[in-house]
């Protein structure tokens, strides 16, 4: 819209003194023409803004005047820019999320704007995964509009080893936990959990959705995932490793140490579940004995005898 064009240029003249025609054709994306006539709306608006001429010209705002921003402490300010647009994850709505940024950076008085640039430059968030995975948020943007809107929604929907499924629902809010986004909704069974990475397409209806009255996001959350945790099979195991590899494992999992002996270490661990546990034993190889439970040791014997069988073939 011309009117958010017209917000932003004024702010990037704000932040950056003067720029050129062509600097503000590639920041706002239109042409050189587009920018000349968006400068005479700004002037006729009101809006001190005037040309240089020559070869260090552009387009200028006179020095007295700016738009206003609420003062902030200097923790407050911290505090906002170390949530950075990029932890959002989506891109489109990460852009979106610094273009606000920007133009709240642009109003800001001189010496705040730059110790708030300073701050930036010393701060970078990657939300890529070490081995370049990442979450599928194609359709956050779309689930986002529907929560704000209060639109029901459209879903097409992978559950993990199980088929599609297509249903509409009342999307009530959204939870990011780590670099995963959650949508709870409300649905024919109930309340229910989606995680957005596996929405493979959503529709926003022209239909309202029905609210729960006082229902509470946050509350919410907290007690489906201290439900969700019970019904976990927790799983407490012994584990005999070796030095090095008991010094590995002991950076990222807790442990309880009961016996040192000739190098070895035996050990107690609990798991969310047996499958964390036998993949935790089968991905740390010949370090690691498992002494207990009798099932855990049973299944690890069996996994190493079918890799090896694999092997031969």
């Amino acid at each position: 819209m011309k009117a958010d064009r017209l917000l932003s240029a004024m702010l990037l003249l704000q932040a950056h003194g003067r720029m050129s025609g062509r600097e503000l054709a590639e920041r706002l994306e239109v042409s050189t023409r587009t920018v000349h006539r968006d400068m005479e709306s700004l002037s006729a608006s009101g809006v001190p803004v005037f040309a240089l001429r020559g070869a260090q010209g552009g387009w200028q705002l006179d020095e007295g005047w700016r738009t206003q921003v609420p003062a902030m402490d200097e923790v407050e300010l911290q505090a906002l820019l170390m949530a950075q647009p990029r932890v959002i994850g989506d891109t489109r709505l990460a852009a979106a999320a610094e273009r606000a940024l920007g133009k709240l950076m642009a109003a800001m008085p001189g010496t705040m704007r730059e110790h708030a640039a300073s701050i930036r430059q010393r701060l970078y968030v990657d939300t890529m995964a070490w081995r370049g995975t990442g979450e599928n948020l194609a359709m956050l943007p779309v689930v986002q509009e529907a929560v704000a809107r209060d639109r029901k929604l459209r879903i097409q929907y992978e559950k993990p080893r199980a088929e599609r499924s297509v249903r509409v629902v009342d999307p009530l809010g959204l939870v990011a936990k780590g670099s995963a986004w959650y949508l709870v909704a409300q649905t024919s069974r109930g309340l229910r959990t989606f995680r957005v990475s596996r929405i493979e397409s959503a529709v926003m209806l022209d239909k309202p959705c029905k609210r729960p009255p006082h229902f509470d996001l946050a509350e919410h959350w907290r007690e489906s995932t201290e439900k969700f945790r019970e019904g976990w099979q927790k799983i407490e195991v012994t584990l005999r490793l070796d030095a090095k590899t008991a010094a590995s494992m002991k950076r990222w999992i807790t442990m309880e140490v009961i016996e040192r002996s000739d190098g070895w270490e035996t050990a107690r661990i609990r798991f969310d579940h047996p499958d964390e546990a036998a993949f935790v034993v089968l991905g740390m190889g010949k370090g690691t004995e498992v002494l207990e439970p009798e099932s855990l040791r049973k299944r690890v014997a069996e996994e190493i005898l079918a890799m090896a069988e694999r092997v031969k073939k």
